[in-house]
């Protein structure tokens, strides 16, 4: 089975949840992990710290980079990817992870956080990829997978969030025109996004609108993950992949143990299928 061992990845927002959960897969093949994230202090309401999760991913068998990043800063950025190289000898992977979200209507929507989503969404997507491509050119099996949703245009994943679902989309769009361009270099870049909500501490902080018991955990979103990262680079591109669909074309068939409380009804996901009633109160 084909697996990450020696290989550099650069992932975004790798400090918690859904990134640290993919360093840490990683991590157990014994990868190495540049730790691209904001929080070097420990956070009021959010647990953990690039530090941490650089001890957690040592702990598990990688070799971990922790980098103080805001990814919507370019000389960051460029300074983050030219350390990694520096280290590890080259990048093999982007992972752009980190993402801002506010599920707020227009006019409850003040530009500031606009922009906050819209830089660390689709323009930090956007940055990352630019900065780590001239390296990935020269790697054996280079990816980018990308933490965005199908591009799905039924209105009513506009109506109650415009500005979230817009720059959400930026980093798809990313996705579906790099994969294009890049495609004669052999880079694969391919969205991956969960069928169901992940429970993660942003998530409890936008005001347990799925409650924990209705959400799968993390792991199942690393898990797919690695089964992406580890195949072709030169036959796997442009596509907008579904965590469970992956897996189960893998061979899984048990997802009972990804579920944070086994038995209970899981809530699909932003821009997939049905619209929970919970997202927008109604």
């Amino acid at each position: 089975m084909a697996d990450l061992r020696g290989k550099t990845l650069f992932i975004t927002g790798a400090s918690r949840g859904i990134g640290k959960a993919i360093a840490l897969r990683a991590a157990a093949d014994g990868a190495n992990v540049a730790i691209a994230a904001k929080t070097a202090e420990p956070h009021p309401k959010l647990p953990g710290t690039i530090y941490s999760a650089a001890g957690e991913i040592e702990a598990a068998g990688g070799r971990a980079l922790p980098l103080q990043v805001d990814i919507r800063d370019e000389d960051q950025v460029l300074a983050a990817v030219a350390k990694t190289v520096e280290t590890f000898g080259g990048i093999d992977v982007l992972v752009n992870n980190a993402s801002a979200i506010s599920l707020a209507g227009t006019l409850e929507t003040p530009m500031k956080r606009f922009d906050l989503m819209w830089g660390v969404n689709a323009r930090g997507t956007y940055l990352c990829s630019q900065a780590c491509i001239p390296h990935l050119k020269k790697a054996a099996n280079p990816h980018i997978l990308t933490l965005s949703p199908p591009l799905n245009l039924d209105p009513k994943w506009f109506e109650h969030h415009v500005a979230y679902t817009i720059a959400k989309y930026g980093m798809s769009l990313c996705v579906l025109g790099m994969a294009e361009e890049f495609k004669k270099d052999g880079i694969a870049v391919n969205a991956l996004w969960p069928r169901t909500v992940i429970h993660t501490a942003a998530l409890a902080m936008l005001g347990g609108i799925t409650p924990p018991e209705n959400c799968r955990k993390p792991e199942i979103v690393a898990d797919a993950a690695h089964v992406i990262l580890t195949r072709d680079s030169r036959g796997h591109t442009g596509n907008f992949y579904i965590d469970e669909d992956v897996l189960r074309e893998a061979g899984v068939s048990d997802f009972e143990r990804y579920a944070v409380a086994p038995g209970k009804p899981l809530h699909p996901d932003l821009f997939l299928g049905e619209t929970p009633k919970e997202y927008f109160g109604r």
